[in-house]
């Protein structure tokens, strides 16, 4: 072979080396950030059936915070709070305040039967509850919980990086 088409393959394997690197690890992202700033989630109002003068009132259902927690670090620099919420209409949140983490592609919150402070990439060896992608690296913000959901043994809220499978940082709660 000679030096010139050496070189040239060189080159072209650096090039693809580079791009695939970009595209994995997304290095932007260590100097991008973005901001939400979502107001707490409200009961949806229900209608109420017109009440004879004889029936007895009950009381109406109020909105119950079922748990909270702190962010600790995990891969990533993490923090803010978490609170777990359960609204009178029966809709149940996690609602991050406060949260300040790095970027990085892919990132998702998920609630976890693993410990917060654990290994960084144990929380998908076990059960998890997928919320969504996460809105934003700064602020507060909601995300419903499937109705469907159990919650019974979920100990952790946590940002997790489905492309490197490691979790940025986790909040411990009790379900």
């Amino acid at each position: 072979m000679s030096i010139p088409r050496i070189r040239t393959v060189v080159l072209s394997a650096a090039v693809v080396v580079a791009a695939v690197g970009l595209w994995a690890f997304e290095p932007w992202r260590l100097a991008t950030s973005s901001k939400v700033d979502e107001s707490a989630p409200v009961s949806k109002a229900t209608s109420t059936a017109a009440r004879s003068q004889t029936a007895k009132p009950t009381p109406s259902p109020t909105d119950t915070v079922l748990a909270t927690g702190t962010f600790e670090d995990a891969e990533h620099a993490t923090s803010g709070a978490v609170r777990l919420l359960e609204l009178a209409d029966g809709r149940r949140f996690v609602r991050l305040e406060g949260l300040v983490s790095s970027d990085g592609p892919d990132l998702h919150v998920w609630l976890s039967d693993r410990p917060s402070g654990g290994e960084w990439g144990s929380y998908d060896d076990g059960r998890y509850v997928a919320l969504g992608e996460l809105k934003a690296t700064h602020g507060n913000q909601n995300y419903e919980i499937p109705p469907q959901a159990d919650l019974a043994g979920l100990r952790s809220v946590v940002i997790w990086c489905d492309r490197f499978n490691v979790a940025f940082g986790t909040a411990p709660v009790a379900a």
